[in-house]
């Protein structure tokens, strides 16, 4: 038998650093793209979403993230549910077909359903929901205010 010298037996952890490194590099590349588009500066740099976070900057939410709202809380569900909206909106840049007004479909409205829940649950927990489906249904300006007088917003409001 031949002893191992002690060379070889330190080169273990040398195979382990690079993938660990890139790991950590990776790890903390996503977290930070994820909480910078999150952000309603990276959101409202795009012509589509300009009045909505012109109009969010002026509301009783402004210190919230977009996607405090937007998008799920739950990480697993949040990167594809992200990665589908954020897709359909660079899409409708490209293309140039923004409409002027930007209505949520079935499944955004139930993701911000389940985050004013979050959010809200002890003053929504006595609310009996049956007339509405949605707490946008009747609260449809929160945080997307139309105080901006028409003359100064981009697009009507609805």
């Amino acid at each position: 038998m031949t002893p191992k010298n002690d060379a070889s037996s330190g080169r273990g952890w040398r195979f382990a650093l690079l993938p660990a490194i890139a790991g950590i590099v990776f790890t903390v590349g996503v977290a930070l793209a994820m909480t910078t588009t999150d952000q309603a500066s990276f959101c409202g740099s795009c012509h589509s979403m300009a009045e909505a976070a012109l109009t969010h900057k002026r509301s009783v939410h402004a210190e919230l993230a977009c996607n405090e709202c937007h998008a799920p809380h739950n990480l697993v569900a949040k990167i594809p549910f992200k990665t589908k909206e954020g897709t359909r909106d660079i899409l409708a840049t490209v293309t140039s077909s923004i409409p002027d007004l930007i209505h949520p479909g079935e499944e955004t409205k139930e993701v911000t359903q389940a985050n004013c829940q979050r959010c809200h649950g002890s003053t929504t927990s006595t609310v009996v929901m049956q007339s509405k489906k949605f707490c946008t249904d009747c609260h449809r300006h929160v945080p997307h205010t139309p105080k901006i007088p028409v003359a100064k917003r981009s697009a009507a409001d609805a």
